[in-house]
Formats: C-alpha cells, sequence, structure tokens
C-alpha cells in the first residue's frame, strides 16, 4: 500500500505531495553517509544513547561483556609467561618444629632387676631449617616450555581480536535493525493514514453511489490489515532494541542514519589475499601449530638428563641424658645439633616404563593436528570472505533492483489512480497497489540494511574490523600492558583489576 498524503483538493496536487512524502520516507531509509569523517566523543557516565554508529561501537568496544571476559581470558594466557620463567628461578624453603618432650629413663640392674637409675626429665625441643633448590638443566625443557607459552600468547591475542571483531560486527547489524525497523514502522505509519483516508473516501463516494458496499469493505480490510502490521513492525522494531541493548549496553535514542563504508578490499581475491594474512583465525591457528612444536621439544627433555643444585641447613636442639662421672649419675642435658649440605644432583632416566616416549608421539600427532588446523582455517577463511563478497555484490545489486521497483510501483500507483478515478479501475485495483509499493519500499530498506551489514561483513572476513582499523574514538585496549607487567613478576597474586580486593 503507498504512502503518500492524501488532502481533499484536486487530484494533482494529492499526487505531488504524495511523491514528495515517498522521497521523505527514501531518504530516511537511506543510510550511506561518510565515516571517518565524523570526531566524536562517548561519554559513559550515566544514561548515554549512542547516537552515530561510532557512537554505538565505542559504546560496545568498552561495555560488552563478551569482550571483556574475553580480555580477561587473554590476560590468564599471559600468566603462562612467569610459569615458564619460573622454572629458571631457585625454590626455597623453610622449617621451624617447636614441641615440648617429656621422657621417662629407668636402668635396671640385669642381675637382681634393682633400678639403678631411675630419671625423669622434660624440655623444649627446637629444629630449624632451610633449603635451596635450583634447576641447571631439565633438557632444554626450560627453554621450549618459555617459548611455548609465547606462542600461546600470540595465538590468544589473536583470538581476542576475533571476538572485538564479532562484537563489532554484532554491533552494526543491531545498529542497521533499529535504523531498518524505525524506517518500516515509519513506512507503515504512513500507509495506516493513507488507507485511513482511502477509507474516509471511498465512504464518501459510497454514499453518492459512485461505488458499492463491496468497495467499503475492500478499504476497511485493508486498513485492518495495515494497522495489523504497523504492530508487527513495532514488535520488531522492539525486538531489535532489545538485542541492541544486550550488545552494546543501553537502549537506543534517536540514531543517526549510518555513514558511508570504510574503504574495502579492491577485488574478491585482494580480499581473500589480505585474509590469509590478517584474519585472526589464520594467525591464531599458526601460533598454535608453534605452541605445538615446542611441546614436542619439551616433550623429548623427559628422557633427558637433568642437572640441579642443592643447598641446606639444619639446627636442632633437644633435651637429654648424659652420664656425668663426677656425681656419678645421669643428669640433664642439652643435645645441639648443626648440618650445612651443598651439591649437584644429576638423574640420569635410563628407563621409565615408556611413558616418555608415549608424551612425545601423543605431542607429535598434536602437532600434526595442528598443521591440518593451519589448512581448515584458511579454508574457512576463503569461504567466509567469497560468502561475504557476494552477499555484499548481491545486495548492491538488489538495492538497484528494488529502486528501480519503487519508481516503477509509483507509476503504476498514479496511474490505478488515475484510471480509478474515471471508473475504469476498482477500489480493489489501488489498495493493491498501494499495497505492492509499500512492500517495494520495505523491501528497499532492508537491501540498504543489507549491503551495509554485507560490507562490514567482508571487513570482519578479511580481518579488518577492530577499533584500531576503523579509527573509533575509544581508548584502545592494550594486551602488552598486562604481559609485560607480570612477565617478571617473581612474587604478589594481585592482577591489578579494580575488582581484585586480595
Amino acid at each position: 500500500m503507498g504512502c503518500c498524503d492524501n488532502k481533499h483538493d484536486s487530484e494533482t496536487a494529492r499526487k505531488n505531495k504524495g511523491h514528495t512524502k515517498d522521497r521523505q520516507d527514501m531518504k530516511r531509509a537511506r543510510f550511506l553517509l561518510a565515516t571517518t569523517a565524523l570526531g566524536l566523543s562517548v561519554s559513559f557516565a550515566g544514561a548515554v544513547h549512542a547516537e552515530t554508529l561510532r557512537e554505538a561501537l565505542a559504546a560496545a568496544y568498552y561495555s560488552n561483556p563478551d569482550l571483556a571476559a574475553a580480555r580477561a581470558e587473554q590476560r590468564s594466557v599471559d600468566e603462562a609467561i612467569p610459569a615458564a620463567i619460573s622454572n629458571w628461578r631457585p625454590n626455597i624453603s623453610g622449617q621451624i618444629q617447636l614441641f615440648e618432650s617429656d621422657i621417662s629413663s629407668t636402668t635396671v640392674r640385669g642381675t637382681d632387676g634393682t633400678i639403678v637409675n631411675d630419671n625423669d626429665f622434660d624440655g623444649s625441643n627446637e629444629a630449624y631449617s632451610a633449603r635451596v633448590d635450583q634447576q641447571i638443566f631439565r633438557g632444554m625443557r626450560n627453554f621450549n616450555q618459555y617459548k611455548g607459552a609465547k606462542s600461546e600468547v600470540m595465538a590468544g591475542r589473536a583470538n581476542l581480536l576475533s571476538t572485538e571483531q564479532q562484537v563489532l560486527l554484532d554491533a552494526v547489524t543491531a545498529y542497521m535493525d533499529v535504523l531498518r525497523d524505525m524506517a518500516v514502522v515509519r513506512l507503515n505509519d504512513n500507509n495506516v493514514q493513507v488507507l485511513t483516508r482511502q477509507l474516509e473516501a471511498t465512504q464518501d463516494r459510497f454514499r453518492v453511489g459512485e461505488v458499492t458496499r463491496t468497495d467499503v469493505a475492500q478499504a476497511e480490510a485493508a486498513l485492518a490489515g495495515s494497522r495489523s502490521t504497523r504492530i508487527q513492525a513495532q514488535a520488531t522494531l522492539e525486538t531489535s532494541r532489545a538485542i541492541y541493548r544486550r550488545i552494546i549496553g543501553m537502549y537506543p535514542g534517536t540514531l543517526e542514519d549510518a555513514p558511508e563504508l570504510p574503504p574495502l578490499p579492491q577485488s574478491e581475491d585482494m580480499a581473500v589475499e589480505v585474509a590469509l594474512d590478517e584474519n585472526p583465525l589464520v594467525v591464531s591457528a599458526r601460533h598454535v601449530e608453534q605452541a605445538a612444536k615446542y611441546d614436542v621439544k619439551e616433550a623429548k627433555g623427559g628422557v633427558l638428563p637433568t642437572v640441579s643444585a642443592f643447598a641446606d641447613w639444619s639446627r636442632r636442639e633437644s633435651p637429654t641424658l648424659t652420664f656425668d662421672p663426677v656425681p656419678n649419675s645421669f643428669v640433664n642435658a642439652s643435645n645441639v645439633g648443626e648440618t650445612t649440605r651443598y651439591g649437584i644432583t644429576i638423574d640420569i632416566p635410563l628407563y621409565q616404563s615408556g611413558a616418555e616416549y608415549s608424551t612425545v608421539r601423543r605431542a607429535k600427532q598434536v602437532n600434526s593436528q595442528r598443521r591440518l588446523q593451519i589448512v581448515s582455517a584458511e579454508r574457512q577463511v576463503m569461504q567466509n570472505v567469497r560468502v561475504a563478497w557476494e552477499n555484499y555484490r548481491a545486495a548492491q545489486a538488489s538495492i538497484e533492483a528494488t529502486s528501480a521497483q519503487v519508481r516503477a510501483n509509483e507509476i503504476a500507483l498514479e496511474g490505478v489512480r488515475q484510471e480509478a478515478s474515471v471508473g475504469s479501475r476498482t477500489t480493489l485495483d489501488v489498495l493493491d497497489a498501494e499495497q505492492i509499493l509499500l512492500d517495494s519500499r520495505v523491501n528497499l530498506v532492508t537491501a540498504r540494511r543489507n549491503e551495509y551489514v554485507a560490507g562490514f561483513s567482508v571487513l570482519e572476513a578479511v580481518g579488518r574490523l577492530n577499533a584500531a582499523s576503523l579509527n573509533l574514538p575509544v581508548e584502545l585496549y592494550q594486551p602488552e600492558e598486562y604481559y609485560k607487567s607480570v612477565k617478571w613478576k617473581f612474587v604478589g597474586w594481585g592482577t591489578g583489576d579494580k575488582d581484585d580486593s586480595e
């Protein structure tokens, strides 16, 4: 059904005003403006509404819980580095023992069983010890564990970037869905107004006998249907608003039209080439495979000798009895001993039931799996790029075709109305033409949304949908900062997070 204003003056004025309204609705549905020219600031204190796409993306970058969780996960992966470095550090331990003892000692003569000495004494016991162990050589396992941990960190950063890409793509989709649904609601609002006037005009013509009761019933049915469609469109909009709230962190206010797309690769083949170098799925798979290589080397270290140094000291003081020849009896005394040891330990594995060799074979198979997963990731990325590219091209073609359809339907509606005014067309013909025009305009709004989202899907597929590439007005999250802060940290469990109370 059409979206034209219907005044009660001349037919020509009604048509011209209807076309003006159509162009206004089309302008609201046109989502393409300039993106990088906008310099916007985002405030996150209190209730903030993202008025532009850049603000919405910035809000999602700061507040999306999935992205925040991925950052926390990456910080946990970073802890593999200090854990690996700890293998080069010594282990230092100490022990203190303090206890009381109560000792009874009786000496009995063997010949007649008489008691020679009967002593009962108690006292405090003290024992102190300290030990230092230092690994010197572990079959290159320390080095390989460290290198493997670095590869895991790099893979984790790629996974974090992948999550960032998905969150930003979801934010773009949510933003465009709200814009689309708002435009559809406006189109349906206008259609209800047009059909209301259409019903009034049909009722007036029925009173003077120009049309039948059937024409009135058809106009009433069309108006009721348009109101139902309007309610459904509003429900769809509310659903999109809820999704927007989940992803971006706030309900949308009055959204501006989306800016024009960032630069895309010049061709599909170029997009594939860029994706194979920059897509985080491929980058992560390559680092995971590199970590698996070091796991093989680390496993081989289990069959090599290990060398370690140690030093320990102990001191013990305890009550005892000793024989004193002067009184010719046993007397209470203290037993004090102190020991210091240091040296080197060399462990040479000769045969350990074959478990170490099984571990090496398993690590090799895992490494083979990781190599194949690189191929799988590359193929998946190539598929994603080509699908996104074709969807983008299809959406562009759909816009062109749907725009032509809208223009043709506008002309058709004008002709049907003129023919209906002279009695060669029925009221139903006019209502059908208006519905067809409304459907084509909704399809055009949807096609423009699809083109925009498909363009960002291309960016996501090639690996360039991130805050840095989009030049978003945000302070970029730097995963290297936490990595550097804990790399050489040898004591303390504080993470530096504001919610870490321990």
